[in-house]
C-alpha cells in the first residue's frame, strides 16, 4: 500500500458551555457567533483521528481544512496539535451565510487546489447543524463516491477502500475505490489525548489562509448568495400556562384529573 493522502474537513463551532448566549440576526436569519468561544467539532475529532491512524499505519500526509473567520485560525492549531501535518483556514466575507450548499462548494474547490488525494474524512455531523448534507456534497462537487456513517475502514490492494457503514441495528460492509469522501461516527475510534507541550508548540505553526480570490469560485454560488436554503422568518413562541386547583379526597383528585386530561385532548 502506497502512502495515503489525506484531507480532513473540520469545523469550528461555538463552545457548547456557551451556547445559552448564542443568537439570531433578525436580518440575515443567521447565527451570531461574535464573542462566543469556539472548539473544534467533536466528531471531526474522530475524522481527524482516523485520518492519522491511517498515516500511521500507510505512511502520507494528513491536512486539516476549515471555512470559518479568522477566529478559528487557533483551532486550525490544534488540529496541528493532534497530529495533522498542516492546516488551511477558508475566510472571507463573502463566505459568510454560507448553507451545506455553498460551504461544500467552496471546501471542494479548495480541496481541487490542494491537488490529488486519496481519503478526505469528515464528523458525521456539526454540534451546531447536523445536518449531514457536506459530505456527499463534496463528494459530488468533485465527482468521487462517498460513504456515510463509517464505523470502520480498511484499506486494501487496489486503492480499494473496505467499510463498515452503521445501520441502526447492525452494519452495511461496503468497497468503493479511491479517492473517496468518507463520514465517520464516533464508534470508529477515540481521539489521542494531546500533550500541553504539543499544544503550545503548534500555537507557533503557520495555518495557511485562502480566501475567495485563491479559489476558483464563482462568486453567485459562495455564502448567503449562493445559499438556496435560508430561513424564511424567525420568531420567539408566545408561552402560555395555566394552573388549575383540583381539591378533595385523593380517589376523587385522581378521578377529576383523568376526566380533565380528556377534556383537553391530552388524553
Amino acid at each position: 500500500m502506497s502512502p495515503v493522502k489525506s484531507i480532513v474537513c473540520v469545523k469550528p463551532v461555538p463552545d457548547p458551555r456557551h451556547w445559552s448566549e448564542l443568537a439570531l440576526d433578525p436580518v440575515t436569519k443567521t447565527l451570531r457567533r461574535e464573542g462566543i468561544p469556539i472548539v473544534l467539532n467533536p466528531m471531526d475529532k474522530h475524522a481527524l483521528e482516523e485520518a492519522l491512524r491511517i498515516k500511521e499505519r500507510f505512511g502520507g500526509i494528513v491536512t486539516a481544512i476549515s471555512m470559518a473567520p479568522l477566529t478559528a485560525t487557533d483551532s486550525l492549531r490544534e488540529a496541528i496539535a493532534i497530529g495533522a501535518d498542516d492546516a488551511v483556514l477558508l475566510s472571507d466575507r463573502s463566505f459568510v451565510g454560507a448553507d451545506t450548499l455553498a460551504t461544500s462548494y467552496v471546501l471542494a474547490a479548495a480541496i481541487k487546489k490542494l491537488g490529488k488525494f486519496d481519503l478526505i474524512f469528515c464528523g458525521n455531523q456539526s454540534l451546531d447543524g447536523g445536518t449531514g448534507q457536506v459530505v456527499p456534497e463534496i463528494a459530488e462537487f468533485l465527482g468521487v463516491p462517498h460513504v456515510t456513517y463509517a464505523r470502520k475502514i480498511a484499506l486494501l490492494d487496489g486503492g480499494i477502500a473496505r467499510v463498515e457503514r452503521a445501520l441502526e441495528h447492525g452494519y452495511m460492509l461496503i468497497e468503493a475505490r479511491m479517492p473517496l469522501v468518507l463520514s465517520v461516527v464516533k464508534e470508529i475510534n477515540v481521539p489521542r489525548h494531546v500533550s500541553l507541550m504539543r499544544i503550545s508548540e503548534a500555537m507557533q505553526a503557520e495555518v495557511r489562509v485562502w480566501t475567495s480570490r485563491d479559489l476558483d469560485v464563482d462568486s453567485g454560488r459562495i455564502g448567503l448568495l449562493g445559499s438556496p436554503t435560508q430561513v424564511a422568518d424567525l420568531f420567539l413562541p408566545a408561552i402560555k400556562r395555566r394552573g388549575e386547583m383540583l381539591s378533595g379526597a385523593p380517589d376523587t383528585v385522581s378521578k377529576l384529573l383523568i376526566q380533565r386530561l380528556h377534556e383537553l385532548g391530552v388524553l
